[in-house]
């Protein structure tokens, strides 16, 4: 029996949601991580005899949550993208210094 290996998915998936923050830029890694997972789901789909249910099952839930990783990065990317394009350039730059300026004092 062939073994699915569930682990990069998730890590894959979990680093993604901490990168989401930096404009959305997660989905440079949930995407593979999905990719990976239905590549895996689709080896099994072929030749269902090598693998184990369970494994599969598991897999499934794996793919699962790089899908709702992948949709929440995409989506804030889409939200930066449009924050970036409709703001004023010096109204965003002005917003930074001051969130530096705050940390500074802190």
């Amino acid at each position: 029996m062939k073994k699915l290996n569930t682990t990069l998915i998730y890590v894959l998936s979990s680093l993604s949601l901490l990168c989401c923050c930096f404009f959305g830029l997660g989905v440079l890694v949930a995407l593979p991580s999905f990719l990976i997972a239905n590549k895996k789901l689709k080896e099994a789909a072929q030749f269902p005899e090598e693998y184990d249910f369970d494994e599969v099952k598991a897999m499934k839930t794996a793919k699962t949550f790089a899908l709702v990783a992948l949709s929440i990065n995409g989506l804030y990317f889409v939200y930066s993208m449009y924050s970036i394009a409709t703001t004023d350039w010096d109204v965003f730059l002005e917003k930074y210094q001051d969130a530096i300026d705050q940390i500074q004092q802190s």
